[in-house]
This record gives structure tokens, sequence and C-alpha cells, in this order.
């Protein structure tokens, strides 16, 4: 049916048949006349097409002629005939605006329609022009008094019927239908024109939300087809909302990972030995050697130039793993942007490549493998980036694989322009960048390419790379991984990189997941909006499932295994995303941003409860995250956990909690700046930390050396720390870990425990009893007794040492067993315990009850001490006997004789934090 609310002044400018769009496209292109917003043009003319089929449906065309009748009778014939022609000449028909009939004409001739009705059974009648015209009346009524559709008054503005019946007309017409309803005792209760401004009235400020209304409350009855196209009207007003917000800092959020209900079976890739005691190191890859070059007051300018002091510092700090990030030959077009945008000593973006070639100015492949080589005799790996998602926009695939990107063959937006200098150092082909780019006017989502080796220079328009977060990546180019021969090109390139790098990181790997391919670039009906422009190029599941049936990742991990097997696979993976990439996709380690996130704000409940929700699901998730305190993109370690207690003690937790530590650059030297991926040098002159970095080495690094106690979960434990009011203190992290896998068998001996209070406050409490985890398919708990395996004789005691504090404690067996262990913590205080011995006999109990839970440098010292104490007393009972007065000090000896014989002193025995203990 042709539209009548479209007002005549509208039919005149903009040349439009209907307030309905046959494509987006299309309503860009008013969209753009009107600076509005095509989405909700778009969606206005579904919601317009939405409420004629309504009305049709809801009220006979018998109903409309007698509604006519009752406003004759109730303003009189003559006024509402000179409302209905001022109506119809101001919201023409086709043939009343082409002059093929008059107003007149049109009012009082009938046509044919249909009514298919909800509640009416009566079918083909006539309708009179009169009683169409108040259709129509009521409809441009609906939309002028819709809040949201305010923006585009201009299409249908009634103001040129204010001094005519109209608003009376549609008075009567409420009162007609609401008669109507009531006569009817309608079941619902809701006249026609209730049912038709309920949209409006229950989203009034948004044309989204009136869409997801229509669908929800009507969808059965308009029908499966039109609801996809109502769908898809939300995914256009969605990425219009998307391209009006522009660019934002993009803060992420951790979230606490749920497996109920979860799916996805297990496959998990098995490790090489060396990689559960991996410990990870990034640096910046220029701005490290120009660093270096001061430090050492040389120039460092080719990775062969390494020092090798500087790798025996990071070896014997306890890093086996040294990422080095921007090796690879980059763009040359991403350079030239970042020095026109202000930065004239920016190379290009790290993630924004020409190729997999190691760079020229970094000394090539030759000057790599002299530092891999050198870095493997102190144990140290080499990691490398590998970008799967993208390329450079002036790459070498770009130039000579055009087609492998995603593209199209016009702008998606009118108010495109690509009249910028050319990019390209390439003759076979021109790059332009979207000119609005440069002062972040538009969200630009494409850039151009002109192919100079065709006559007539084909144009094609390349999205650029984008994860949905905020604006596009603009000196990349996105690759189609619909496409196999895509999908072979990056293996291949994968199998390259794993063949001279053992430690793989892939950047925003998550993206590739097959739901975030379809959501980002061919979202199904409603599921659009992340990428503008992407929705109208959507598939249904059906179509995305043929066109990429297996999962990408799956194929890498699986054809890295069987060609290049000792590579771990690192995921950059965000989204609750983890678990799925380590246990269904097979990568060996994956991102875990709650640790930073999480720690870093205190929601140290949260935190607990995320290692208790995997505990009880599949541990060994845990033991495949990568846990850091800053990672690239982020503000550095000591900007967002300062350089105090609490530093350090989420420090220990990075240092001894499963998974892979990974440390930034700078971390070490307690630095501030973040270094961007543009950079070529430090832009901050900034030195070291000499004290920062001392602690460093005395309470970090010793533990970074006994991964191996800690980087398992076979036999890791949680606890609780229970108050002495009988709460759990969730600001403490309190765990256990035992040697397991491969060194398990020669180094059982090594036990370790952590104990840290993430919270500016003090506590106190027992830890005993482990949280639940899922053992042969049931739940269950251990106590610390059992977790450490403590002996339970009465006699027997065990001693550890803080590798915090560097004291040496003693504790009953049997009192661990019964009671716990008792603890004192201050804010931001941490404890790590390793160095596990049991022991027995006499001089062990003395030990235990002379310290009374103090802790000493050395027990082996006040060992010695109470030998020799013995070995006098001895000589002086062996000499001359002689008569002495009964004096304090004798007083004293019987006392030590009664603490022998098994009875408990007086005193209250301290806590490990050396404080007194209040039971």
């Amino acid at each position: 049916m042709d539209s009548g609310c479209l007002s005549r002044q509208a039919r005149d400018r903009f040349a439009l048949e209907r307030l309905r769009f046959e494509n987006i496209a299309a309503a860009r292109n008013i969209a753009a006349q009107m600076n509005v917003s095509a989405g909700d043009l778009y969606a206005l003319g579904l919601i317009d097409e939405a409420l004629r089929m309504l009305l049709t449906r809801r009220a006979a065309p018998a109903q409309f002629n007698r509604a006519a009748s009752f406003l004759d009778g109730k303003l009189g014939a003559p006024r509402v005939r000179e409302t209905q022609a001022a109506f119809v000449f101001a919201f023409p028909t086709a043939p009343i605006y082409r002059g093929e009939i008059s107003p007149q004409e049109f009012l009082s001739r009938e046509e044919w329609t249909e009514a298919q009705g909800m509640e009416q059974e009566e079918q083909p009648a006539r309708l009179r022009g009169d009683a169409r015209s108040l259709e129509e009346m009521l409809l441009v009524n609906l939309h002028n008094t819709n809040p949201a559709a305010r923006p585009l008054v201009e299409l249908f503005d009634d103001a040129p019927l204010d001094k005519t019946a109209y608003s009376k007309i549609i008075q009567n017409l409420d009162d007609y239908f609401r008669r109507i309803s009531n006569n009817e005792s309608s079941a619902s209760g809701e006249s026609l024109i209730d049912i038709l401004r309920a949209p409006a009235l229950a989203s009034p400020h948004s044309l989204e939300g009136q869409l997801e209304f229509i669908i929800q409350k009507w969808g059965t009855v308009l029908g499966g087809e039109f609801v996809a196209r109502l769908l898809r009207a939300i995914d256009f007003v969605r990425e219009d909302t998307m391209r009006a917000r522009g660019h934002s800092d993009f803060k992420p959020t951790a979230e606490v990972p749920g497996y109920a209900g979860y799916s996805e079976h297990e496959r998990y890739s098995p490790d090489k030995e060396w990689m559960p005691r991996l410990v990870l190191i990034a640096k910046n890859a220029y701005v490290w050697l120009d660093q270096l070059s001061k430090k050492y007051q040389r120039d460092i300018s080719h990775l062969d130039q390494v020092p090798d002091e500087e790798l025996d510092i990071l070896a014997r700090r306890g890093f086996t793993g040294l990422w080095l990030i921007g090796l690879w030959e980059r763009s040359h077009a991403s350079q030239k942007i970042k020095q026109r945008m202000g930065q004239p000593d920016a190379v290009a973006s790290a993630y924004s490549l020409k190729s997999y070639d190691i760079a020229g100015d970094l000394g090539g492949w030759g000057a790599l493998e002299n530092l891999r080589w050198r870095a493997w005799q102190r144990g140290i790996r080499l990691s490398a980036d590998m970008v799967p998602n993208h390329m450079g926009i002036d790459s070498n695939w770009v130039i000579e694989h055009p087609d492998w990107f995603l593209s199209v063959d016009a702008p998606p937006y009118p108010s495109y322009s690509f009249h910028s200098e050319n990019l390209s150092e390439d003759s076979r082909a021109g790059i332009f960048l979207e000119d609005h780019y440069y002062n972040h006017s538009d969200a630009a989502v494409v850039f151009r390419r002109v192919d100079y080796q065709t006559s007539d220079h084909k144009t094609t328009y390349i999205y650029h790379g984008n994860d949905g977060t905020s604006f596009p990546w603009n000196d990349t180019a996105q690759l189609n991984y619909l496409k196999a021969e895509v999908r072979e090109a990056v293996i291949q390139t994968i199998l390259h990189v794993a063949r001279n790098f053992p430690i793989i990181r892939f950047d925003a790997a998550m993206t590739l997941a097959k739901k975030h391919i379809q959501r980002l670039w061919f979202p199904e009906p409603g599921a659009g909006g992340a990428i503008p422009s992407r929705a109208e190029r959507g598939l249904t599941r059906s179509e995305f499932e043929a066109a990429l049936p297996e999962e990408f990742w799956r194929e890498v991990v699986d054809r890295v295994a069987a060609e290049v097997p000792d590579t771990l696979l690192l995921a950059e993976a965000f989204w609750l995303m983890e678990g799925y990439f380590v246990r269904t996709l097979g990568m060996h380690r994956v991102y875990n941003s709650a640790f930073m996130h999480m720690l870093r704000d205190e929601d140290n409940a949260k935190y607990r409860m995320a290692i208790k929700n995997t505990l009880e699901f599949d541990a060994r998730i845990l033991q495949r995250y990568v846990n850091f305190m800053n990672n690239p993109d982020e503000k550095t370690a000591v900007e967002q956990f300062g350089k105090a207690d609490k530093y350090f003690g989420v420090c220990v937790l990075l240092a001894t909690l499963p998974g892979l530590p990974m440390f930034g650059h700078g971390q070490i030297e307690g630095f501030h700046e973040k270094y961007g991926m543009e950079y070529r040098r430090a832009k901050w002159d900034e030195t070291p930390d000499e004290g920062f970095v001392r602690y460093h080495e005395q309470i970090i690094s010793p533990l970074l050396h006994r991964r191996r106690v800690f980087a398992g979960v076979d036999n890791f434990y949680l606890y609780d720390l229970f108050t002495p009011s009988g709460d759990v203190d969730e600001n403490v992290f309190a765990y256990s870990n035992v040697t397991s896998g491969y060194e398990a068998d020669e180094r059982m001996g090594e036990r370790g425990l952590i104990i840290y209070h993430n919270k500016f406050a003090d506590t106190r409490g027992w830890i005993k009893t482990s949280a639940a985890y899922l053992e042969d398919g049931r739940l269950r708990k251990k106590t610390l007794a059992d977790a450490l395996d403590l002996p339970n004789g009465v006699n027997d005691y065990v001693t550890f040492r803080d590798y915090v504090t560097n004291l040496e404690y003693i504790r009953s067996c049997r009192e661990v067993r019964e009671q716990g262990l008792y603890v004192e913590l201050g804010a931001y205080k941490c404890h790590a315990f390793l160095d596990w011995r049991f022991v027995e006999g006499r001089e062990w109990r003395e030990i235990y009850f002379a310290l009374n839970g103090a802790g000493v440098t050395s027990l082996q010292e006040k060992l010695n001490e109470i030998l020799k104490a013995r070995e006098e007393a001895k000589t002086e009972s062996a000499g001359v006997k002689t008569i002495k007065r009964k004096t304090k000090k004798t007083a004293a000896k019987k006392s030590a004789v009664k603490k022998e014989s098994g009875e408990k002193p007086a005193s209250k025995k301290k806590p490990v934090s050396g404080k007194p203990k209040n039971r």
C-alpha cells in the first residue's frame, strides 16, 4: 500500500514515494540530507508498516466507514470533509501528488480492501476514500506524537493542519474506538488506538525499544519474515549509535566465570615438560634497545647487540621467556598516519604489519638468530606476536591479494570521502584513508584501495580491523575468514612464526572465535550493531555455519601440534571465553584479565569466587591462565598497584598462582610510563628504582625460581580464613600447592602455602579447610594438614620459612590438623611459606614451646642454643656438688622441667605474624 504519511514538503525535497525503505542504503541517502540517523529512519518506516498491518487486521474496512459516519454526525460533515481535503493535500498519495486525481475525487471514491482479522471476521469490503483518509490521519498523528520520532518530523509534520478540525477528529476517533472496545467487551481492554500507541508509550524515547516491543507483543502475528526485518532494523539503529559515539577509551571489565550449563567438549592440548614453568617478561623491542643503549653507553639498535649481561639479569630474576613486541616488518602507511597525527618520532604500530619478516632496522633474521641462541644458553625462550585478525593497510597481502579482505564496491556511507594523500609506496595500488579519520569526526570503517594495474583503476573499499569496542584500527585491513584460502594463508604464516619462536602470542584471538566472527562481521538479525554497516551484510546462523563449519583456532592448534609440536600457543582472549579457548579450542594458555582488574580494584570476593567456580568445574583451566599486573594495553603495574605492600602482595600471587606469570616492560624497574605500540623510544626519562628492583630480587625472584611448586593444579587448594566471629574474610587469599607433574617424583617434599590480605585493614583467623573442588565427578574438600600431608603424631612438628620476611617457624602437626593455622595480617601483608620439613624429638618440642609461635631467622641456631645449654647442664652436674640457695634461676629450671613433662605454659602462642593470639 502506498504510504500517505509523507508530507508534500517531504516529497518535494527528497523525491520520496513512501516512508518505508527497500534497504538501509536508501535510508542512508535520505538521512544524509536530513542529518539524522539512517537507522532511526529505517526503523520508523518499519514501525509504520507494522502499525498498518495491525490496523488492517484489528479494524475491518466497515469499521472505518462507520467511524467516518460517526465523525460526520459528531463534528458536521462539511467540517470533517474540509479537514480531510486539507489532509490529503498536505499528505498526498502518489496519484494526488502527481495531479492525477483531486483530493475531492479521492475522498469520494471507494476501493476494495481486505481485512485480515485478528478478531474481525469480515472479509473483502469497500473502503471509502474519506474513511481511508482517517486511517492515514491516525498514523500521521501517531508519528507526530511519538517522542522518539521527533528528529524525523520533517517527513510528516502535521503543523499545516493546526487550523483544521484535525485534533478534534483524532480525539473523537479515540472516543469512537474506545466505545467499540467497551461494547465488544474486549478481553484485553485495549481499543484500536491503544494498541497502535502502545509501542511509543512503552519506549517513548527509543525507536529501538519500540521495535523490540512490537516483536515481543505481536511477533507471532506479524510473521517470521517481517520479524527478521524488524530485528535487522534494530541492528541498523545500534550501528548508528556506535558510529555517532565515535572514539572512546574502551575500559574492559572482568566478570566472574560461570560454568552452569557449559556444553562445550573437553579437548586440552598437552603441555610439554617446560611449559608449566614458563615465566614471561614483555619488552617493547625498539624501546628496550634504546634503554639498553643508554644503560650501557653504546649503540644498541639490533637484536644481536643485546648484551649478555642483560640476558644474565633476566635469567637471574627467574624469567624463562622473553616476549619481544614489535619484531615484524611494519606498515609504512601506519608510520605516516602516526606522524601526520602529531607523533614525528613514531614508528608504525606493532600490530599493523607489512610482512612477517624481522624488521631490517632491528637487524633482520640474522640478528634474531644470534639473540635466540644466546638467550637459550641461559634457559630463556623467545616469544613473538602473531596478528591473525588483520594486516597493515599497505601490507603485501593488501597489494597482492585484495580479495582476501572484507570489502565493498561502494562507500557504506554517503558522507565518506577519500581525498587525502596516497599512503601506498607500491606503484601497483593506491591506499587512501577516509578524510574524516584524521580529525576523528567520523568512525570511518573502510579505506579506499585503487588498483593501478587495471585499465579502469578498479576501486574497492576495504574494512579496517575492528573488535567492536571502540574506533576501528585505522592502519589495518580486516581479513575475511569465510574464505578457505585466507584461513590457509594465515595458518601457513603461524607455522612460519612457530618455526622461529617456541612461544606465540596471538593478538586479539577472541575476535576469530566463530561466534565473534559472525557477531562482528556477519551478524544474525538482531545480533548486529558492533561494527557500523555490517548488519546489512549479515547472515543467518545456517548460512554462516555453511560458510565456516569449524573453529579456525582448533585447526590452528592441531596443525601446529602436528608440524611444529614444541610450540606454546598463547591467546589474548577476553569476553568470558578463557575457559573455551584452553579447554575446547586447545590453546596452551589464555589471558586472565580478571587477575589484574579484580585484585587492583579489590573485588576480592569476586576473584575468590572466580577461582572457586573454576575449581568446582575444571581446575585445569587455572593452570592455563596467563596472570599479569599490566599488559601493553593497560597502565603500568606501579600506576595500578603502587610500589608498596599491595604491589608486592599481588606480585607474590602472580608468582605463585597456577598458570603463567607475565611481567610487563619496566615492571621490575618500577617505571611509570606506558609505551605505545608506535614508540621508538621512551618519552619519559626514568631510571630504575634500585630499592624496588632489589626487593623484587629478594622476594619475587626466589619464588619465580620455585615455579615447579606452584604451576600445577593437581595439588592446588584454596582456603577460607574464618575470623573469630565465624565469618569468612573474603579479602584473604590463602592457598597451598605441592610439586606435581614432571618433577613430582623427585620433589614431592616441596610444598608451598601462600597467604595474602588484599585490603587496607587488619584481620585474623584460622585456615583449616579448603574450598570445594571437583574430583572423580564429585565435589570434595581437604584440610590444610592433609593437603600438606602432615603427620599426626603427638611429637610431630613441621618447620617452614616465610620467603617474604625470611623468618622460620615451627608448628605442631597435631595442632594444625585439629585447629588449623592461625594468622594475623595487617594491610596488604603477605606470607609465602616454603621449605617445609618434618621434625620430631625433645629438642624440637622445646623449640616449639620456647618460641611460642614466633618466627626466628634460623631454627637451626635455636636448636644449637638448646643443645649447647643441655651440654653445659651435663658438665655442671658432673662437677663438684655445691649447696646453693634457692634462687629465681632454679625456679626457672623447674618450670622448664614442667614443660618437658607436657604441661602447657600459661602464655599464649604467637601467630605467624608475630602478634599475640586471642582465641
